[in-house]
C-alpha cells in the first residue's frame, strides 16, 4: 500500500522519521474515491499534541462510525474553500480537498500507556484508523451501561446536545423536529423528554415512521400546524428550511442545524417571516454553546453525551454495519444513499 505523501515527505530532524508503517487508515484520495493506507501509529497530526501532554495513550479501535451528512460532503470534494480550516477535524491528516483522513467518531480499548486508562474503552474523535497514539487527555472513558457498539454516537449526541443548548426549549413548548437523520432523530427524542413539551418528528421519508415511534416520538410526513414556539431544522435540504419556517408560530425560533457544504440555499423570507417576527439561528458544533460556554469545557459536552446513550432505545440508530477493510466501497455506497442513519464499521 502507498503511503500518504505527507508522511514520506519528512524532515530528517522528525522523530518519526524512518518509521515503519504499524497500522492501516482510511484515506479520501479524490472525488467519491478511497483507500485504505499503511500509516504510523503516532501520526503526524498528533506529534505536537502528544509531544506537549503528560500522558499518551495507544487505543486499539474497535468501532467507528460514518459521520452521513459531514463525510458524504468531504467524500464528494463539497467542502467549500473558505471552510477548509473551520472544517478540520481534530485529528485529520492531509488538506481539502484530498487527500484527506477524516472523521470524528472512534470507539476504542486502550492497550498502553496511562495506567489508570489501561484496558478501558474510550471514546476519541480520531479517523478511521486501526490502531492510534494520542494524548490521554483527548479520550473520554466510555461509561459501563454504554455498549461500545453504540458508543458511536456520541458525535452525533454532542451534536445534538449543543443544538439543544442553541434552541433553549422550555417546558410545555411545542416543537417541530424537521429530518430525521441521526441528529434530528436525537434532538427530538431528547426534547421530548422535557416535560409537557409536545414534539413532533418530521420527514418527507415515510421510512423514518417505525424509527421514530420506535424511540417514542410522534411521526409525521406532512405536519400542517404553525404553531409552534420552537422549530429544529436537520435534514440537510433547502426545502427542509422553508418546511421549518412555515411551522413557526409568532416570535418563534428556527434553529438551523443542517450544514449545505459548497450548496447554494434558497430560503422563502417573504410570507409571514417578518410579519410573525421569526427568529432564525445558526447552531454549529464546532464550539460550546455560548450560553454554556463560560462553565462547560469542550471535553464536559462530550461526557455529557456519552452518559446520555445508556438507553437502549438508541440502537435503532444503528442502521448498518461493514468491515474497515471495506470502507472504500461503503463511503461509495453510503454517498448517495439516503435512507442510511448511523452506518458503524468493525474493526477485527
Amino acid at each position: 500500500m502507498s503511503r500518504p505523501d505527507s508522511a514520506s515527505q519528512r524532515a530528517s530532524d522528525d522523530p518519526l522519521a524512518g518509521a515503519e508503517p504499524e497500522t492501516e487508515a482510511f484515506w479520501i484520495t479524490g472525488p467519491e474515491r478511497g483507500q485504505i493506507r499503511a500509516t504510523d501509529v503516532l501520526t503526524r497530526a498528533a506529534v505536537a499534541a502528544s509531544e506537549a501532554a503528560e500522558s499518551v495513550v495507544e487505543v486499539e479501535t474497535l468501532y467507528s462510525a460514518v459521520s452521513r451528512g459531514t463525510e458524504s460532503l468531504i467524500f464528494s470534494g463539497r467542502v467549500p474553500p473558505q471552510e477548509y480550516e473551520r472544517m478540520r477535524a481534530p485529528f485529520q491528516e492531509g488538506e481539502f480537498p484530498y487527500p484527506v483522513k477524516y472523521g470524528y467518531s472512534n470507539v476504542g480499548k486502550v492497550v498502553s500507556g496511562d495506567e489508570q486508562l489501561n484496558g478501558q474503552t474510550v471514546f476519541s474523535l480520531f479517523p478511521h484508523q486501526r490502531r492510534f497514539r494520542l494524548p490521554a487527555s483527548a479520550v473520554i472513558p466510555v461509561p459501563e451501561r454504554v455498549s461500545p457498539e453504540r458508543a458511536v454516537l456520541a458525535a452525533n449526541m454532542e451534536t445534538a446536545v449543543n443544538g439543544l443548548w442553541d434552541a433553549a426549549p422550555r417546558v410545555g413548548d411545542r416543537i417541530a423536529v424537521v429530518g430525521l437523520g441521526v441528529v434530528g432523530l436525537l434532538v427530538a427524542w431528547l426534547a421530548n423528554r422535557i416535560p409537557g413539551t409536545r414534539v413532533t418528528a418530521i420527514d418527507v421519508n415515510p421510512a423514518r415512521a417505525d424509527i421514530a415511534q420506535a424511540m417514542g416520538l410522534q411521526f409525521d410526513s406532512r405536519e400542517q400546524r404553525d404553531d409552534h414556539d420552537l422549530v429544529i431544522h436537520a435534514s440537510g435540504h433547502p426545502a427542509g428550511l422553508n418546511t421549518a419556517l412555515s411551522l413557526a408560530g409568532m416570535e418563534a425560533r428556527i434553529v438551523e442545524m443542517s450544514w449545505f457544504g459548497s450548496g447554494e440555499v434558497s430560503v422563502a423570507l417573504g410570507g409571514a417571516f417578518h410579519s410573525r417576527r421569526l427568529r432564525l439561528i445558526s447552531s454549529q458544533v464546532g464550539q460550546v454553546s455560548a450560553v454554556q460556554r463560560p462553565r462547560w469545557a469542550y471535553s464536559d459536552r462530550l461526557k455529557l453525551a456519552l452518559s446520555l446513550l445508556e438507553n437502549d432505545a438508541l440502537d435503532v440508530l444503528i442502521s448498518g454495519e461493514t468491515a474497515f477493510e471495506d470502507l472504500p466501497l461503503t463511503m461509495a455506497r453510503l454517498a448517495g444513499s439516503s435512507d442510511e442513519l448511523c452506518h458503524r464499521i468493525r474493526y477485527s
